[in-house]
């Protein structure tokens, strides 16, 4: 379930601090640019992460997030 899939692998601080950034409407691009990392490790973390909370796109993955908690807007 959802709630399994959050417990088996925890959220990382660098990918709340990305999904932060998408919830500010931020692109993949301009995170790279303001965390110092690469657009192509950003694309990576992003994968991560909705994968995560079984999101289908960044979009759902920062509302799940909100939903539970992770994001505070």
């Amino acid at each position: 379930t959802e709630a399994d899939a959050i417990a088996a692998e925890p959220i990382t601080a660098r990918e709340i601090e990305e999904l932060e950034l998408l919830a500010e409407g931020l692109s993949n691009k301009a995170i790279a640019a303001r965390l110092g990392i690469s657009d192509q490790t950003v694309k990576f973390h992003v994968a991560a992460i909705t994968g995560k909370l079984g999101a289908a796109n960044s979009t759902e993955a920062v509302r799940r997030a909100l939903r539970r908690g992770l994001l505070t807007v």
